[in-house]
């Protein structure tokens, strides 16, 4: 008996026609034998995405999304204040694809189908600003400039790199602001290269290095970088080991809260999700398992046999 009764797999029409057949011939064929009635739409536009989360996501047990963490940003977007949403299914298509690594999804496309269709229903938090919503991360400073900086012709012929290539660039010309940040209630006041708000684990790939990020405890993880040097790295590498009380870093801040607030000295572009949206002064909530996912592990891909 199939896992869904009705669900809905959506994917960007824009991608190369060979590309995206290739991938459609992975993934289809494994989902559809969990999903009764499976509709699939490709979409050319933002627009058409957002009225495709709209109008189905009510309707249907699950939404599947092939694409990278911009879309996935936008689908949210779309349902994040339906009053029933569906269960959603990420299929990794993009250049970093972090929120599918956060979600423990295999980068593989047929594993990838697989653990996601056998994968766990997980309540995951997510972020609300004054008009938008987050799931993976929300920054200013560094990590904005960073996304930036990216060249897209670059992007497009070196995929992942191109980030690294970037950050490399971006940290050499990393100009301090003056910030006052309020994690629930206690303000912090200084100087930094990079505010940070994080709820899953993954940026360019790369795992922050941050033992307490949980994308089910119900807070933000709050980092203020105040200088990209080998201080900090030596910070983040020792983060959460019992004899190490970060309270006594000098070039890191980390606390955890619910509502965040953020403003500083210049107004500073937003990224969230790698997406450039919006400007500071900013106000930030956590809203508890506000959306459910099928999550990608290992024990998922052990419950499926090789065939």
């Amino acid at each position: 008996m199939p896992r869904y009764q009705s669900g809905i797999f959506i994917y960007n029409g824009n991608k190369e026609e060979t590309q995206v057949e290739t991938a459609l011939g992975q993934i289809l064929p494994i989902l559809s034998k969990e999903v009764k009635e499976l509709k699939v739409i490709q979409t050319m536009s933002l627009e058409e995405l957002d009225q495709v989360c709209r109008e189905y996501g009510q309707e249907v047990d699950v939404l599947f999304i092939f694409g990278g963490d911009g879309t996935v940003h936008e689908c949210i977007n779309s349902m994040a204040e339906l009053e029933k949403r569906p269960v959603i299914g990420i299929l990794p298509g993009g250049t970093c694809n972090d929120f599918s690594r956060v979600l423990d999804t295999p980068q593989k496309l047929d594993q990838a189908a697989r653990a996601v269709i056998q994968g766990e229903e997980l309540q995951v938090d997510a972020g609300k600003t004054d008009e938008h919503y987050f799931l993976n991360f929300w920054g200013i400073g560094l990590v904005t400039q960073t996304s930036s900086n990216i060249d897209e012709d670059q992007k497009n012929r070196l995929g992942v790199l191109s980030y690294f290539i970037s950050a490399l660039k971006t940290m050499n010309q990393a100009t301090p602001f003056k910030f006052s940040v309020s994690v629930d209630g206690e303000v912090l006041e200084g100087e930094a290269v990079m505010v940070l708000v994080t709820n899953g684990q993954f940026i360019g790939t790369r795992r922050l290095p941050v033992p307490y990020i949980d994308l089910q405890d119900g807070k933000f993880d709050v980092l203020i970088v105040k200088n990209s040097n080998l201080t900090l790295f030596r910070e983040l590498m020792t983060m959460g080991r019992p004899s190490v009380d970060d309270r006594q870093f000098q070039e890191l801040y980390h606390r955890q809260g619910e509502r965040i607030s953020i403003d500083v000295d210049q107004s500073q572009e937003v990224d969230m999700d790698g997406e450039i949206k919006g400007n500071t002064p900013a106000h930030l909530q956590v809203l508890p398992g506000h959306f459910t996912f099928l999550g990608g592990g290992p024990q998922a891909l052990q419950a499926v046999p090789n065939e």
